[in-house]
């Protein structure tokens, strides 16, 4: 496993880590370390199967096709992401696949209250701003703001055909400088109503199918969209495993072993639907955090950092799921969960004398610690 946090549950898992240098979110990844990083893990493994990439890599497609230059790559290639995560590519496509997609422009805009400002190629919601005066910052472009709410496709591709897997709800954790920071996502259970019409969802899973056709598009990934009414927009594809890998894993074959089969062009057969709705959602920490305390975490905690890591303000502490007969229930229960792990955290911090520091306010571009792996 080669990523930047080394939690405890996946070093708990993991044969191998090594630990990369940066942080998620900032749209770049530090390339020798990545590659090196690899080359060492695939050694120390006597050979790989291959390379499965997770958030992060969709700003940069020339390390990904160095990667695959060296390693299988299991999962979207080079030339797919790029076609997906560049902006005014991906609107042009869309446009020419008739799938409705809100309108962006390189600025810069007289009425800023209709767009968004984004980041090519950033993930998490916490990239995005409402639009300021002037000109917009490189690497960045306008999109305007349409109303509805957030819904996901996920689905596995082959590069010739799609399977849908579960429309997912998803909301937000906003923060005086993260307007649309990603909280959560939730799958309902097999006999819920979808949270979209009969009519819609067969629209999206056919335009998911055109692009994946489109762009080549293999593995596990979503397609982000607004529904508002009768009507909806697609927002972005994720080509990739995200946030919602902890909802969706629930069916007897694993989720990984199905990307992987995808990825290599063979289409897994997708067993039934869970019965029980299952939801996820961040806890992000209310204050900084210095050195972590020692903690009994419970068993629906993931994303646990180690004992002694430093954990910013407004930065995510861990992720918590959750399980029951209905969406209602999943969400209320994901909300006590997060409210019982702050509790935990309080409670042990005073038992072990671990002390607070106050965060300084957070700028826009600026490192704050530990940052959402949607």
């Amino acid at each position: 496993m080669l990523d930047l946090f080394g939690d405890e549950d996946t070093l708990a898992l993991a044969e191998a880590h090594r630990p990369l240098p940066g942080r998620f979110g900032a749209g770049t990844r530090d390339r020798a370390s990545v590659l090196a990083g690899l080359d060492a893990l695939s050694e120390q493994a006597g050979g790989a199967l291959g390379v499965v990439l997770g958030s992060g890599f969709e700003g940069a497609p020339d390390l990904i096709a160095e990667i695959a230059a060296r390693h299988r790559l299991l999962g979207a290639g080079a030339e797919t992401v790029a076609a997906l995560k560049d902006p005014f590519g991906f609107a042009a496509l869309c446009q020419r696949l008739a799938v409705p997609h809100p309108a962006i422009s390189a600025g810069p805009v007289t009425d800023r209250g209709a767009w968004l400002l984004k980041r090519a190629g950033g993930c998490g919601g916490s990239h995005v701003r409402a639009s300021a005066a002037g000109a917009v910052p490189p690497g960045h472009y306008l999109q305007a703001r349409m109303p509805g709410r957030a819904v996901a496709l996920n689905f596995l591709a082959d590069g010739h055909t799609i399977e849908p897997l579960a429309i997912t709800e998803q909301w937000q954790a906003p923060s005086p400088l993260r307007p649309f920071r990603y909280a959560g996502a939730l799958a309902r259970g097999r006999d819920e109503a979808e949270p979209v019409p009969p009519q819609m969802a067969v629209e999206i899973a056919e335009a998911a199918l055109r692009l994946a056709r489109a762009t080549g598009l293999t593995g596990l990934a979503s397609a982000d969209c607004l529904v508002q009414g009768e009507s909806w927009w697609l927002l972005e594809i994720n080509p990739r495993p995200g946030a919602t890998l902890d909802v969706l894993d629930r069916r007897p074959t694993p989720l990984l072993i199905q990307h992987l089969e995808a990825a290599l062009g063979r289409m897994p057969a997708i067993e039934a639907k869970p019965a029980d709705a299952t939801g996820a959602e961040i806890c992000y920490a209310a204050r900084t955090c210095a050195a972590v305390p020692p903690i009994d975490w419970p068993a629906h905690v993931h994303d646990r950092p180690r004992a002694g890591s430093l954990v910013a303000r407004d930065a995510p502490l861990c992720t918590v799921t959750a399980s029951g007969p209905d969406a209602a229930a999943v969400k209320q229960e994901l909300r006590a969960r997060a409210e019982q792990v702050r509790a935990l955290l309080e409670e042990t911090e005073n038992s072990h004398e671990f002390q607070h520091e106050r965060a300084e306010p957070q700028r826009p571009g600026r490192a704050a610690g530990r940052e959402p792996r949607r």
